[in-house]
């Protein structure tokens, strides 16, 4: 085949531009022949195919300041933007589709009526409750009947 096909799929298999995969003057005629990706993974393995080595424009400051936060420095008020809330890890979806569940297993189950339903989906949208804890706590606050093995059961789900 086509070297040009060759230099395509090595570029495809060493995940880097077509223009960075060079090809050794003495394995030119096994890289016309070679076909399929296969074929090309083989000759990258044997060093005939290579890549050449990604460029870092990284400055020496900026290094220095990477290792510095890394060891746990820099990260004082001062250096923060953000309330804690924004710089905590818990991910928002994962803690809204959690509550969001809690509310429809209660509407399924009939313990809430839709009214109450649509009430709590707004506030557990606004961000009210911190967590599927908090949501039950205050659920149970409002007058509905729930019992603890219903609201350990809940707070698993």
């Amino acid at each position: 085949m086509s070297i040009k096909l060759t230099r395509r799929i090595a570029a495809r298999v060493m995940n880097r531009g077509e223009s960075k995969i060079r090809i050794k003057k003495d394995a030119l005629e096994d890289a016309e022949k070679a076909i399929t990706a296969d074929d090309v993974r083989a000759m990258v393995k044997a060093g005939k195919i290579y890549a050449l080595k990604e460029k870092h424009n990284v400055s020496l400051r900026s290094k220095v300041v990477r290792l510095k936060k890394m060891k746990g420095r820099r990260r004082g008020i001062g250096s923060r933007k953000g309330t804690a809330k924004a710089r905590m890890s818990i991910d928002y979806k994962k803690k809204i589709r959690g509550q969001r569940r809690v509310l429809k297993r209660l509407k399924s189950e009939k313990v809430i009526d839709n009214p109450t339903f649509k009430r709590f989906y707004a506030l557990v949208k606004g961000g009210t409750f911190a967590n599927k804890a908090s949501l039950i706590n205050h659920i149970r606050s409002t007058g509905i009947s729930m019992t603890d093995e219903k609201a350990k059961e809940l707070r698993h789900i």
